[in-house]
């Protein structure tokens, strides 16, 4: 039996294309700059984004904890959002690792921070208080239904932080994501940020990496900073190879991922006791009502036995994600599976 894996867009796996290209991979010392592949992916990546430079970091914890230890100096304060992936996944790493406070301010339901919000939370220059330096948004945002952020709202925000003082980063984990949404380049979602990071791990199907794009001066200091999380590699032109091939296919198609979303949301709402959240890319949260008689866990596990697999969230709520290996045909799979599971 087939198993359809909602958990998470990370659990995609390379395609043949990049299997046969992390074989084929020129590769050299990328601590010395002397690895092809990753330059090339590196350059890709940031004329991709419109950036002046890009790094080929682990994952998106590292891609972000780097932004924040180039951006911060120890005893510096990040606003940050209060359901932000940054705040509540990454183990507290700016403050563990980088001495740096985080700001916490709420983020609304389309995952935006109201700007009076960001405002508020700038520290004035007093010798009591941490030096604000940096706003960080997330694009799309995981816990508030995978929404996108707009160029404009994130133009605006940008604006205002940078009349504070502040500079900008973005969490751009699923910034082609959000691209495919809003039907727009994805150079313009990122445009007034002075640094972004996305992942090539997720939706674009690559076994690892992110990547960390902005000012070639920025880039120049985040090498430093990669390499004292322990992020320098050697011959990474092995995994950049995939991240070539995921720029090259991947990035485009994910607006196939939304539609197998939309019609799985569309599913769910027809079937009694299931309540749907709104979906605007890949990423689908829905809930039992009362009148379901099934635990949230049970009903993880019945899906679980019938080759579904889905994650149980927070206050009883669901996830499922969409990606390159889930077919229209597993979708119907799915609802098929959630019926049974509900009754």
């Amino acid at each position: 039996m087939k198993i359809v894996d909602l958990r998470s867009d990370t659990v995609t796996h390379p395609t043949p294309e990049m299997r046969g290209a992390m074989y084929e991979a020129e590769v050299g010392d990328d601590v010395f700059g002397e690895d092809p592949t990753v330059n090339r992916l590196e350059r890709m990546a940031a004329e991709r984004l419109g950036k002046e430079a890009a790094l080929f970091v682990v994952s998106g914890t590292m891609g972000n904890l780097v932004a924040l230890l180039t951006h911060c100096g120890r005893g510096d304060e990040a606003i940050v959002g209060d359901r932000s992936h940054t705040y509540l996944f990454e183990q507290g790493g700016m403050a563990a690792l980088g001495g740096i406070t985080p700001w916490v301010v709420p983020n609304q339901p389309d995952g935006t921070l109201r700007l009076q919000d960001v405002e508020a939370a700038v520290r004035g220059d007093d010798a009591h208080m941490p030096r604000s330096r940096l706003l960080c948004l997330e694009n799309t945002h995981n816990m508030c239904d995978g929404t996108p952020l707009t160029a404009e709202y994130t133009a605006q925000a940008a604006e205002l932080a940078h009349s504070l003082g502040l500079r900008v980063h973005l969490d751009g984990a699923r910034i082609f994501n959000a691209a495919a949404a809003l039907g727009v380049d994805v150079r313009e979602l990122v445009r007034d940020v002075d640094s972004v990071m996305f992942c090539l791990s997720k939706g674009l199907c690559a076994p690892v990496g992110s990547m960390v794009c902005g000012g070639a001066d920025f880039i120049a200091q985040a090498r430093r900073s990669r390499k004292v999380v322990g992020g320098g590699m050697r011959q990474a032109g092995v995994l950049a190879a995939a991240g070539v091939v995921a720029l090259e296919r991947m990035a485009d198609r994910v607006g196939e991922d939304h539609a197998r979303a939309r019609r799985l949301a569309e599913g769910l709402a027809e079937i009694p006791g299931v309540e749907v959240g709104p979906v605007s890319s890949n990423i689908l949260y829905f809930a039992l009502m009362e009148q379901v008689r099934r635990t949230p866990d049970e009903v993880v596990e019945a899906l679980a036995e019938r080759g579904i697999l889905m994650l149980g969230r927070e206050h009883g709520r669901f996830r499922a994600v969409t990606h390159y290996w889930i077919t229209a045909e597993d979708i119907e799979r799915t609802l098929a599976a959630m019926r049974e599971a509900v009754q």
